[in-house]
């Protein structure tokens, strides 16, 4: 396979890992960075969606204690029980929402306008979450909560489907304002991201399965790998910020990303679509 290709997908993969996680949407990042390297064709929109599996590794080896524990004590501990139903309730909105308007949200709603909006929407959200964040939060770690919790945060979670908005930023920020801890909502959305993003992949693949080839083995690869690595040290960072720093600065970045789609359209410097 031709280097370049691979370069790209490299690429591609850190882009991913290092933005999937955080409340800045992968989305719009990737569709920015394959319009600028010329990697943004029917196989290549596939590939942004498989190589989250990547990035979902990172989270499972990361928390990997704590999902070992949790499977082990599933037939006895109610904790455990009701930590893995927690999950279970919190992807089910996503499944069963996302199959219902996923044509739709690909056929209209890829345009830089809605984009950009969801950007600085977003971003306003964030600081007014912040602003309430001073208040003592109801829950405290993700064990502590309750389905309905759960049900909340996947509701909010669908959000994310809207290209700009970020499906970290909808759990995180969400799950703040129902009431959990900035840590508490941190780590449920990656908890719910193993389902949701693996979900993802697994329908993309076999939605558009007549695109690949087994010579396209070596591109996913990288970007799998690439993607698994860049995820690894982004997680671990953002757990170290969040004990000591708000969103606000990403809120910022937002705006001035959502600014900067807006301005790449209107040079027509990047085709911004599904």
């Amino acid at each position: 396979m031709d280097t370049a290709l691979l370069i790209k997908a490299a690429i591609m993969g850190i882009v991913e890992g290092l933005t999937e996680f955080l409340p800045i949407s992968s989305t719009g990042h990737l569709i920015l960075t394959g319009s600028l390297i010329d990697f943004s064709d029917d196989r290549a929109k596939v590939f942004d969606i498989a190589i989250q599996t990547g990035a979902i590794f990172a989270v499972i080896l990361v928390y990997w204690q704590k999902i070992r524990d949790t499977v082990l004590a599933l037939p006895t501990d109610r904790q455990a029980q009701r930590f893995a139903l927690n999950v279970l309730i919190g992807f089910l909105p996503a499944a069963v929402i996302g199959l219902a308007v996923y044509k739709t949200i690909k056929a209209h709603l890829f345009n830089p306008p809605v984009v950009a909006g969801a950007f600085i929407i977003g971003a306003f959200v964030i600081l007014w979450v912040e602003k309430r964040a001073k208040l003592v939060p109801r829950i405290q770690n993700v064990d502590d909560m309750h389905w309905t919790d759960a049900l909340k945060v996947g509701l909010v979670q669908c959000l994310g489907m809207i290209p700009g908005t970020s499906r970290s930023g909808a759990t995180i920020i969400g799950g703040m304002l129902l009431g959990l801890s900035r840590k508490a909502a941190t780590e449920f959305s990656f908890f719910l991201a193993i389902p949701t993003l693996i979900g993802a992949g697994v329908y993309s693949l076999y939605k558009e399965r007549a695109l690949l080839s087994l010579t396209d083995l070596p591109l996913f690869g990288v970007g799998l790998v690439v993607s698994f690595i860049s995820a690894w040290f982004c997680i671990r960072w953002l757990l170290r910020y969040i004990a000591t720093h708000s969103f606000v600065g990403f809120a910022y970045y937002r705006i001035a990303f959502g600014l900067v789609v807006l301005a790449t359209a209107w040079s027509g410097s990047v085709t911004w679509a599904a």
